[in-house]
């Protein structure tokens, strides 16, 4: 999955389901919408950190549905695509931002706008006698 979190196969829950839309007899026949369910908690490929910070972001089951294909195999392996997506996105760590200056030269366009703009307003009050 990541280069430090490998989560095995058996933890991840398939569950199938007649997928909706038009279709006629194979789409009234065939279970080719798959649901991916992982529990985050009960999961031994994550340490206790990870799974504070999953629970914390995406919560404590994460869930994929794909039903995009006919084939159930394909939407196996599509909402198993978009768990492991999801779990990534959760254990993702924000970058911290670096606070920075403003330059002198964006510094300097910025006073030059507002003396513009003030000459400008000037120039529209009426003459004074």
């Amino acid at each position: 999955m990541t280069r430090s979190v490998t989560i095995p196969r058996s933890e991840i829950e398939l569950r199938f389901s007649r997928s909706s839309g038009p279709g006629g007899q194979h789409a009234q026949r065939t279970e080719s919408r798959v649901e991916a369910v992982f529990d985050v908690e009960a999961s031994s490929g994550l340490t206790p950190a990870q799974k504070r910070r999953v629970v914390a972001r995406a919560g404590p089951v994460l869930t994929a549905i794909a039903q995009d294909e006919r084939s159930q195999w394909r939407n196996r392996e599509l909402a198993t695509e978009r768990l492991v997506e999801a779990l990534r996105e959760a254990l993702r760590v924000p970058r911290r931002r670096v606070a920075t200056k403003p330059s002198a030269a964006v510094r300097e366009r910025r006073l030059e706008g507002k003396r513009r703009r003030g000459q400008v307003k000037r120039l529209r009050r009426p003459p004074s006698e």
